[in-house]
């Protein structure tokens, strides 16, 4: 059985008069880990968060689908209704709880809906005990130079974006350029636990700049430029492929 895919038909956006994202049809999530790709400007992040709806599409539909479960037009949910369907997105811009410590933010994501009341998450004692060891675990993968204090850095940031994402289980798993200011080092451990759960069974899709990453991990890669999916394949095709050699790549890559 495969994952979970998300079909996108007809959808278009415009800013200001401009489109920016005009994609025919596309389906991601066929593969354990698939790569989108593209220039700057290319229209990766909107498309991304129009499949999270946090911006709203100007035409077509977006459909989530999880295996044994009915399929559901995402484009026409609340965004906050999409991440209880199984499908998360870590930001490009940082996005955290300034009020909440690292240790905090991490058990509000690993802890059940229904459990999401303050008293409960923070104060009783068998919500954390519930949550404290796959947590500690995160913790004791990643030095935060202080787990129990605030994220301060842009890296630590960007590192507990993702761990909250993690902490989710999603099936479908939408990376925007999750290795943006972390380490080599971080960057390598934070790669590991993304193939893991593609190993389970989360769909990944990875927005990176880092080509090398993305050649090595995808089994799969969209190339977007101005505002569509100009080509799909192995990584080897569209890696030696002329449009991405001459729009994205550069003439010393062929």
């Amino acid at each position: 059985m495969g994952g979970a895919t998300v079909r996108i038909e007809g959808v278009t956006k415009a800013f200001g008069g401009r489109t920016v994202v005009d994609v025919p049809e596309l389906v991601l999530g066929a593969h354990p880990i698939e790569g989108l790709i593209g220039p700057n400007g290319a229209g990766k992040t909107t498309l991304m968060r129009l499949v999270m709806h946090s911006i709203p599409i100007d035409s077509g539909s977006i459909t989530f689908t999880t295996p044994g479960r009915d399929s559901v037009v995402v484009s026409s949910r609340h965004p906050h209704e999409i991440p209880p369907l199984g499908m998360v997105k870590t930001n490009q811009v940082i996005q955290d709880f300034r009020s909440l410590t690292i240790w905090d933010s991490l058990l509000l994501a690993a802890t059940a809906a229904s459990d999401e009341r303050p008293n409960r998450i923070f104060s009783e004692r068998s919500v954390v005990r519930e949550h404290e060891d796959e947590i500690h675990a995160y913790l004791d993968k990643f030095e935060f130079d202080d787990p129990y204090g605030y994220a301060r850095s842009g890296g630590e940031k960007k590192l507990l974006d993702i761990l909250r994402c993690l902490l989710l289980k999603p099936q479908m798993l939408l990376l925007d350029e999750p290795t943006a200011g972390l380490p080599e080092d971080v960057t390598a451990r934070v790669m590991e636990l993304i193939v893991e759960r593609a190993t389970v069974g989360t769909s990944v899709v990875l927005v990176e700049h880092d080509l090398d990453l993305v050649w090595h991990l995808s089994q799969y890669v969209h190339f977007m430029a101005e505002g569509r999916v100009q080509l799909q394949g192995p990584p080897s095709e569209v890696r030696a492929h002329a449009t991405v050699i001459e729009k994205y790549l550069g003439g010393g890559h062929a």
